[in-house]
C-alpha cells in the first residue's frame, strides 16, 4: 500500500483522512478594489478561506482655487495638496464581521475667486485611515507687481503600519501684470498632481488616485474655476 508523507508546516490531515493545506499558506487569492467616492462594506464571510488581508488606503486630493483677475491685472493660484496614504497587513481575526470602507471624494475646485475644497479621507474601518489633502486658498490678490503665494501643506499620516502624508501643493508666482505661474498639485502615493500652468486658464486635473489639482490663473477679468482633486481608493489584497 502506498504511503504519503506531508510537511506539517504546509499541510494537515483532517478527521476524515483528507490532506488539506494549512490556512495562511495559499498566498494572494483575490484583489478587491473599492473605487469611486462612497461608502462600502467588506464582509468577512464572503472570504471564508481568508487568513489575512493587506489593506491599502489612499486619501483624496484637494481642489485648487478659482481665479478672476481685475482689469489689466492678473492673479495665480497654488495647487491643492495630495491625499495621504496608509497600509497594513492584518490577520482576519482582527476584523469585524463587516468593516465599513470609505473612499474619499476629490475636493471640488473653487468657483470664481473661491478657495478649493479639501479632499475626503479614505478608510478601512478604524484600522487603516488616510487623510484627504487640503484645497488651495485665495492668498494672492489681483495686481500687477511681482509677488508669490505659499503652497498648500500636505496632510499628516494616520493609523497604519506604513503611513505617510500627501504631497504639498506648489506655490504660485506673479511676475508682471499678466505673466505668472500657477502651482502644480501635490503628489500622492498612488497618483500625480495637476501640472503648473504659465498661461491663464482653469485648474489642471490630477492623474491616478489622490493627486491634488493644479492651480488656475486669470488676467483682465477672465473667470477660471479651480480644478477638482483626485478621488481616493481602497485596495484589499486577500490572502488564503
Amino acid at each position: 500500500m502506498a504511503r504519503v508523507c506531508a510537511c506539517g508546516e504546509y499541510f494537515n490531515v483532517n478527521d476524515e483522512g483528507e490532506l488539506c493545506l494549512n490556512p495562511g499558506m495559499m498566498g494572494l487569492r483575490q484583489l478587491v478594489l473599492f473605487q469611486g467616492a462612497g461608502t462600502y462594506q467588506f464582509v468577512k464571510a464572503n472570504y471564508p478561506w481568508a487568513a489575512r488581508v493587506r489593506v491599502i488606503v489612499q486619501g483624496a486630493g484637494g481642489g485648487s482655487a478659482g481665479a478672476i483677475g481685475d482689469t489689466n491685472e492678473s492673479v495665480w493660484r497654488a495647487g491643492g495638496a495630495g491625499g495621504g496614504y496608509s497600509e497594513s497587513l492584518l490577520d482576519v481575526s482582527l476584523l469585524g464581521a463587516s468593516e465599513t470602507v470609505v473612499v474619499g471624494a476629490g475636493g471640488a475646485g473653487g468657483v470664481g475667486n473661491a478657495a478649493g475644497a479639501a479632499g475626503g479621507s479614505s478608510s478601512f474601518g478604524g484600522l487603516v485611515i488616510a487623510n484627504g489633502g487640503a484645497g488651495s486658498t485665495t492668498q494672492m490678490t489681483s495686481g500687477t507687481v511681482a509677488t508669490t503665494a505659499s503652497g498648500t501643506p500636505g496632510p499628516a499620516g494616520l493609523p497604519g503600519q506604513i503611513s505617510g502624508g500627501g504631497g504639498s501643493g506648489h506655490g504660485a508666482v506673479r511676475l508682471t501684470d499678466r505673466v505668472g505661474l500657477a502651482g502644480a498639485g501635490g503628489e500622492s502615493r498612488l497618483g500625480h498632481g495637476g501640472y503648473a500652468r504659465s498661461a491663464q486658464g482653469p485648474g489642471t486635473p490630477p492623474r491616478g488616485y489622490g493627486g491634488g489639482a493644479g492651480g488656475s490663473g486669470s488676467f483682465n477679468q477672465a473667470a477660471y474655476n479651480g480644478g477638482d482633486g483626485g478621488v481616493g481608493v481602497v485596495i484589499v489584497e486577500v490572502y488564503g
